[in-house]
């Protein structure tokens, strides 16, 4: 087949959510069906327009697909490809044409996981591993990293995390499914209040770190974690001019391949630190740090 953009669409919803099938040999009448099913009329709508530019036939939409019926445009998009969910394959596709074919399967196949200060990712599930590899080297294209991780017996998850990748997506590939489309502007935009407002009184700071750590209570440290390392850098200078040491560690990289950072801090000494109200000296607590 020859690919234009609309064709490279229709084949990604196809592979997605489609079913290109004709009813078994032995039957008197014959029937040749290509069919979308999805709950969104947008997405039915534009594989609707597409199919009609394509192959000058225009699909009915009912009861949740767009569907076709034609010998002729059956055996043309079957001569090469299958659209079963095992096996269909992406074919080889111009940077141009190859952003729709994305877009289309990750319109039907993908949601956005929004979760503050801790997860924003776009995520598809698949049974296809071999194709779902493929995905993954074209996301990469368009400068789109992104991790496969089996999620269970035969179904893996591509996901796509971190603000500088999921804005790439935004901006090269992009939805047409409105609900997506308005989640990944909101997972962006969440990004824009990550910056921590840290008190700079030493009474608030401590108040500050015991609402903002976690406690480790196995190593007696708190601990305060961050996708932005200034976060931690501004802390650590704070702390240090109250005399409290700190460990910034990182960066650490999450399951949903999101790079972090830590900042430890020895809990009895701050303990100690917000009792007395004196300075301990840096060799002092570098020493109460190592004992812990």
């Amino acid at each position: 087949m020859q690919f234009n953009s609309d064709l490279a669409a229709i084949h990604g919803y196809l592979c997605a959510d489609g079913y290109v099938v004709r009813n078994p040999v032995t039957q008197k009448h014959k029937y040749y069906h290509i069919a979308l099913r999805n709950t969104n009329t947008i997405l039915l709508e534009d594989f609707q327009k597409k199919f009609f530019n394509v192959f000058g036939i225009k699909p009915r939409i009912v009861e949740g697909r767009c569907i076709a019926q034609s010998k002729e445009i059956f055996h043309r998009l079957t001569e090469d490809y299958s659209y079963y969910s095992y096996e269909w394959k992406l074919p080889r596709l111009s940077n141009d044409n190859l952003r729709f074919w994305i877009r289309a399967f990750f319109d039907c196949e993908s949601w956005v996981e929004l979760q503050q200060a801790k997860s924003r990712s776009i995520r598809v599930d698949c049974v296809n591993y071999s194709g779902l590899k493929s995905v993954k080297k074209s996301l990469e294209k368009f400068g789109i990293d992104s991790t496969i991780k089996q999620r269970k017996e035969n179904m893996w998850r591509l996901s796509v995390c971190g603000l500088d990748d999921i804005k790439k997506f935004e901006k090269y590939i992009g939805f047409l499914h409105p609900d997506k489309k308005h989640k990944l502007s909101e997972a962006i935009n969440s990004y824009r209040n990550f910056e921590w407002a840290i008190p700079k009184e030493k009474d608030e700071l401590i108040k500050f770190i015991y609402s903002k750590g976690k406690l480790s209570a196995k190593r007696k440290e708190i601990r305060l974690y961050s996708i932005r390392k200034e976060n931690l850098e501004q802390l650590e200078t704070y702390l240090r001019k109250y005399g409290i040491t700190s460990r910034l560690l990182g960066p650490w990289k999450n399951k949903y391949g999101s790079i972090y950072y830590c900042l430890s801090i020895n809990k009895r000494y701050l303990e100690w630190n917000k009792e007395n109200g004196t300075k301990r000296n840096e060799e002092d607590n570098r020493q109460h740090l190592g004992n812990s």
